[in-house]
């Protein structure tokens, strides 16, 4: 203590040794316990080189010890390598191979867009996409989380990305899984159908499971930081304006450097990901919506009102309807039977020739002369509301359906009481289906008729055929 303060009285630098240097002077060059002997592997750029698919610590040691041939063993690289991955983020632990996953939700947060005109704000939702291996994200604003808006913000993160990933693991939302299970969700089925378009298939998070979507539950953390707060200020008209502000903020975002890794997320996806990504096809998906019908013994089915033609071998068949702006497809057991252009006139019949029953098929055995016979065992007013409906139509097959669910009716009200309600809807002049369950319901047909009322005249038009016409 003495001879260091009279150091200090002469003017030199007051010097304290540390312990290394103590021991250092005491007992020579030593390596403490900690560190390395022989060269190290760049460890970063080992967990790197592990998003890639087909590479193992195996292939990567044999490389180091190429070049290191005094370097460590393989039990000793993969220690260190296991050290450097305890030091990450938790969220960077997880391992996904390039190309494999695509992680997808929506923010919490939205972000208002204004009319210029009322001043009323409508909320948007921020869609946020990020690849499994690079953390490559993709965002955009929506109006809704509706099926629609959905899949096409899927279709554009695909053009975005440039390719498809082998899996799409979303959040159990309803326009994408229609009933939220730990072993067996469904799906919604055009979520699915884009899938099956685009070679993909969809591995849903499972329901309070947070670690299975870490990647895009981080990826949403930083967008709302470094999107929706950096946009907290501006004012947006419309969607689109909105939308571009976005993609200048996502770029610099996908440019910035990761704090404890080598490159950026842009570099990351440009060397691994677009490698390993599937292709885009041809065309993009167009969004299509999936209705289950019938077949009813017209051969057809009605979708949105109008009425499209199947083959009339599946009658009374269920089939599935994948409904698009432009075409409407008829399946049946996994396999397309019919396939139209949308039509959207209601009460309209689209029908395919080809689908009409051939000769000595069982769909020619209901005529209408059969089914004029079947109303007659109800009584003589039944067949003939039945002849009036099927000669009040350009086609007869278009009145079968109203003339079934005529006779239906007698399984609920028997036949005295339909033979009642024909009668009076024959003197009124109201035979339609819809007229005579109304006189059912309210008990109409028990009213006395007065028998000097006129009954309904005869029908005279040009397209009418009359009643010989089908003998």
């Amino acid at each position: 203590m003495q001879w260091t303060e009279e150091l200090n009285e002469l003017g030199a630098p007051l010097y304290l040794p540390d312990d290394n240097e103590v021991m250092r002077r005491l007992f020579g060059e030593t390596k403490s316990p900690g560190q390395p002997s022989r060269p190290l592997p760049d460890l970063a750029n080992t967990h790197r080189e592990m998003r890639r698919k087909g590479v193992t610590l195996q292939l990567l040691w044999q490389e180091y010890r190429e070049v290191h041939p005094e370097g460590y063993g393989y039990t000793q690289f993969c220690e260190y390598y296991h050290r450097f991955k305890k030091r990450l983020h938790p969220s960077l632990r997880q391992e996904y191979r390039a190309g494999e996953r695509m992680f997808i939700d929506y923010a919490g947060q939205t972000i208002p867009i204004y009319d210029q005109d009322t001043g009323q704000i409508t909320p948007t939702e921020l869609f946020v996409a990020a690849l499994g291996a690079s953390n490559y994200t993709y965002a955009e604003a929506t109006l809704s989380q509706q099926l629609e808006d959905w899949i096409g913000s899927h279709v554009r993160a695909f053009e975005f990305f440039g390719g498809i990933t082998q899996l799409l693991v979303p959040d159990n939302l309803k326009s994408g899984v229609s009933r939220a299970c730990l072993y067996d969700p469904d799906l919604n089925p055009t979520y699915q159908d884009m899938a099956t378009h685009y070679n993909t298939a969809i591995l849903p998070a499972r329901p309070r499971r947070p670690r299975d979507k870490a990647k895009v539950e981080s990826a949403v953390l930083i967008a709302e930081r470094w999107i929706i707060a950096a946009l907290r200020h501006r004012k947006f008209f419309s969607l689109g304006e909105l939308n571009v502000a976005i993609r200048e903020l996502l770029e610099k975002f996908n440019n910035r450097r990761f704090k404890k890794l080598p490159g950026t997320r842009f570099e990351w996806f440009r060397d691994m990901e677009v490698p390993a990504l599937r292709p885009l096809p041809a065309a993009p998906y167009e969004l299509a919506l999936w209705l289950k019908a019938v077949v009813n013994i017209d051969y057809h089915v009605q979708v949105k009102g109008h009425y499209y033609s199947a083959p009339y071998r599946l009658i009374k068949e269920k089939v599935e309807v994948r409904l698009t702006a432009t075409a409407v497809e008829l399946i049946h057991r996994g396999r397309r039977v019919a396939a139209h252009a949308r039509n959207v006139v209601v009460g309209g019949f689209t029908t395919i020739p080809e689908h009409r029953p051939k000769s000595h098929q069982r769909h020619l055995e209901w005529t209408p002369s059969r089914i004029i016979a079947w109303a007659g065992t109800v009584g003589p007013h039944c067949a003939a509301v039945v002849q009036w409906i099927i000669e009040s139509k350009p086609h007869p097959e278009q009145g079968y359906r109203s003339c079934l669910g005529l006779l239906r009716l007698t399984k609920t009200y028997g036949n005295e009481r339909v033979e009642a309600a024909c009668r009076r809807a024959l003197q009124f002049q109201t035979c339609s289906y819809r007229s005579i369950k109304s006189i059912l319901a309210t008990k109409l047909d028990a009213q006395q008729l007065d028998e000097d009322e006129p009954s309904a005249p005869a029908i005279e038009h040009e397209n009418v055929r009359g009643r010989r016409y089908y003998n």
